[in-house]
């Protein structure tokens, strides 16, 4: 493929990433506000009014997986309660308790084994294109199996390309092929509140490598927060 097309099937791609990107920023909110209200009516029903209910992660993404905290004054009773009641509302997708020493990011063993599998196999892509080459689900059937004892964290999906070619169309390709392998391993049962992409183009070559090898073009995969998806809420009463 030239240059030329290459370039109109990159920007095509960003186009239609751009449009789903406002979408979501524009019903997001209005979804989660309403979320928030529903659930901040169950706990208050459940006599949790001193329990705090974060629908933002560290990063700022707005979630349907809810974080609880404050409360300390209640009973283990009153707390498990109020965390089944938030928990049973239509449209959260889990709950838990924030607890102290939270918050530090870790590297967990299924990135270590997701680097492991793509040490001398790469994701493929059609050419100048996002789709992924039929040749890769095998593949990417690997890649989900080792992400599953990770569910639950926050796991980055990183599209990087090699410096031929125009610098912004590089990066909107490399963003709509990470947004592909997203939906490929949503599709493969990785939850979708987990996953974030991101497309860096050519930037960050690969060390020791020229930024115009071949072999820079690539997924990589990065496990940056952990947190369980939906522990019951017996599992998981709060701090006494």
């Amino acid at each position: 493929m030239n240059p030329r097309r290459a370039s109109i099937v990159a920007a095509g791609a960003a186009f239609c990433l751009a449009l789903s990107f406002v979408s979501t920023r524009m019903q997001g909110p209005v979804f989660i506000g309403r979320l928030q209200h529903n659930a901040e009516a169950a706990r208050d029903g459940a006599g949790g009014k001193g329990v705090s209910l974060a629908f933002r992660d560290r990063y700022g993404w707005l979630t349907r997986h809810p974080v609880l905290s404050g409360g300390k004054d209640l009973d283990a009773e009153t707390r498990t309660r109020v965390a089944a009641a938030v928990d049973a509302v239509p449209g959260i997708g889990g709950i838990r308790w924030i607890r102290d020493g939270e918050g530090q990011v870790a590297k967990l063993r299924c990135q270590n084994d997701v680097e492991a599998i793509l040490a001398s196999r790469t994701i493929r892509f059609t050419e100048a294109s996002a789709r992924i080459d039929p040749v890769s689900e095998r593949l990417l059937d690997e890649v989900a199996k080792a992400l599953r004892p990770c569910l639950g964290s926050i796991i980055a999906v990183t599209g990087h390309t090699d410096a031929t070619g125009n610098p912004e169309a590089n990066k909107a390709l490399s963003l709509a092929r990470a947004e592909s392998v997203r939906w490929a391993l949503i599709g493969r049962g990785i939850p979708a509140d987990g996953l974030r992409a991101a497309g860096l183009g050519s930037k960050t070559p690969i060390e020791g490598l020229d930024p115009l090898d071949p072999a820079n073009r690539r997924i990589e995969f990065s496990v940056i927060a952990s947190a369980p998806i939906k522990p019951t809420p017996i599992d998981t009463p709060g701090p006494e």
